[in-house]
């Protein structure tokens, strides 16, 4: 008769410390169990010490891997902080402003903040540098420009899943919406850009960047009042941040001259 202790197929409790930590797929723990015990011993560790050192570790490497999920379900075109931000470029900035929202308080409150400024003044930067603080601090975030989130609305129409593709820019804590204003929308997509809005107000915050006043929103979503009911939710929990100035890459480029790189 076959020992059914050695069958590989039937399930067994592990009775090692790393046995059940493989088991409980604690991977931190098993790597550094043995150290920690060696740790304790030395510094006389109570067992609730030890306990709570070793899960410590096991809930730090836990977390650090879901932020790193955060930044990659995100589709940040690119990584960008403040620390690398040159306040000194845009000749209008309210730097206090950015600043404070960088505490990240107007998520919790489903506020908002929209960028208004010209080509090139640092708001797309900005708006990368709060999503990514965001995403770092464990906020399921997602960035997408405006006309790419239009487009993939306007296909699910085409493919009857549009109330699962609405999904994906309703249900992230936070959006940024990037580039509102450089290509103008027909019906269809005014429509779509009013729903997604619509559907986050006061559920979910939102950072958006613009190179057009509100004023002009008429032109870019097919009419005034589509336009109106678009500013009316988005600004009424948000921080307007107006920044003037000329384009970055300009300068950039006059400052290398005409052979640089």
């Amino acid at each position: 008769m076959k020992n059914q202790n050695n069958d590989p197929h039937l399930l067994s409790c592990p009775n090692t410390i790393e046995g059940m930590l493989e088991y409980l797929n604690l991977k931190a723990g098993v790597n550094n169990f043995r150290s920690l015990i060696e740790a304790a011993g030395n510094e006389n560790l109570s067992h609730e010490a030890f306990l709570t050192r070793l899960l410590s570790e096991e809930c730090s490497v836990k977390f650090a891997r879901q932020i790193q999920c955060r930044i990659a379900q995100a589709r940040f075109p690119a990584l960008k902080t403040i620390d690398n931000f040159d306040f000194q470029h845009p000749a209008s900035i309210p730097r206090p402003k950015i600043l404070a929202a960088l505490d990240l308080s107007f998520i919790d409150n489903a506020g908002g903040l929209v960028f208004i400024g010209p080509t090139g003044v640092g708001k797309t930067h900005l708006a990368l540098a709060i999503g990514y603080k965001a995403a770092t601090r464990g906020v399921r975030t997602l960035y997408t420009r405006a006309v790419d989130m239009i487009n993939h609305l306007i296909a699910s129409q085409a493919d009857h899943s549009l109330h699962k593709a609405t999904k994906v820019y309703s249900s992230p804590a936070l959006l940024v919406i990037d580039e509102v204003g450089y290509l103008p929308f027909d019906k269809q997509g005014s429509d779509h850009f009013f729903n997604v809005i619509s559907s986050r107000y006061e559920k979910g915050s939102v950072v958006l960047t613009t190179n057009r006043p509100f004023r002009d929103w008429g032109k870019i979503f097919h009419d005034n009042t589509v336009a109106s009911a678009i500013i009316d939710r988005l600004a009424h929990h948000s921080e307007v941040i107006k920044i003037e100035g000329g384009s970055y890459r300009v300068k950039d480029r006059k400052m290398k001259g005409p052979g640089g790189a």
